[in-house]
């Protein structure tokens, strides 16, 4: 690591110790720090911020952290540490905005039928924060319906990759024509292509509800988060560059 920037190094070895102390003390760890739906007893509003610094297993962080690594220093490197991280936060809440949106619109709809059925809502969310279903509601919703709901409420989000796909939304955006390639598909692409397939690979894998690898948040990679995260950082280097801030170092 004798190449990486201040900032990018911080956020490393806090994600590094989260996890650490994540493995030592389990569960409750999650349950705490871990980002819950917002209806769910469980959701603090610091989980907003923490679910960034959680990670769901070794391969997790470690392609997260390479990615950091990887693409990070660059930027820190052209913005200074206090922009870079302002980005980054940035990118993990817009991120955190776009999957709660779309746990909301999944919850909400399988929520409007089940309350047309005869249930109010406080006994749905009562009967949920116990961690219990009334059978009565698979058969009034289908398949896909029942399991977005359930996995909307009691699903967690975690990782940094929303963060991190808005850093590597930013090298494309400012390295368009760098050559990347995936561990297990060496074949260089320039970011101007690579990046956003990498995008569109992971809306499609929200809509359908597929999953390339497995991961955080509920049994599946938060696909959502990811596009969430990207769209952001693309905003924020359009508005910058509007605005001629891309070349100003915040320190």
């Amino acid at each position: 690591m004798r190449n990486v920037t201040e900032t990018v190094k911080q956020l490393i070895i806090i994600n590094v110790l989260f996890f650490i102390g994540t493995t030592i003390v389990g569960d409750p760890a999650y349950k705490i720090l871990a980002m819950f739906f917002p209806e769910n007893a469980d959701f603090k509003g610091w989980q907003i911020i923490t679910h960034m610094f959680m990670h769901g297993g070794l391969m997790h962080i470690f392609f997260n952290m390479f990615a950091l690594y990887s693409f990070g220093s660059a930027m820190e490197h052209f913005w200074g540490g206090k922009k870079f991280l302002f980005f980054y936060i940035s990118c993990g809440l817009g991120a955190a905005a776009l999957h709660t949106a779309i746990n909301y619109y999944y919850f909400n709809e399988a929520l409007d039928i089940i309350t047309a059925n005869g249930f109010t809502k406080a006994e749905v969310l009562q009967l949920l924060n116990q961690g219990k279903i009334n059978t009565h509601w698979q058969d009034i919703l289908t398949v896909t319906q029942f399991t977005n709901f359930t996995s909307a409420f009691g699903g967690v989000m975690v990782g940094a990759s929303g963060a991190i796909y808005g850093v590597v939304v930013a090298f494309a955006f400012m390295f368009p024509d760098a050559e990347l390639s995936l561990m297990f598909i060496p074949i260089p692409i320039k970011a101007k292509y690579f990046v956003p397939g990498l995008v569109l690979i992971d809306l499609y894998m929200g809509i359908s509800g597929q999953s390339l690898f497995g991961g955080s948040g509920g049994g599946g990679i938060a696909h959502f988060a990811h596009v969430g995260g990207a769209l952001c950082g693309l905003f924020i280097m359009w508005y910058w560059k509007k605005n001629q801030f891309n070349g100003n170092r915040w320190n």
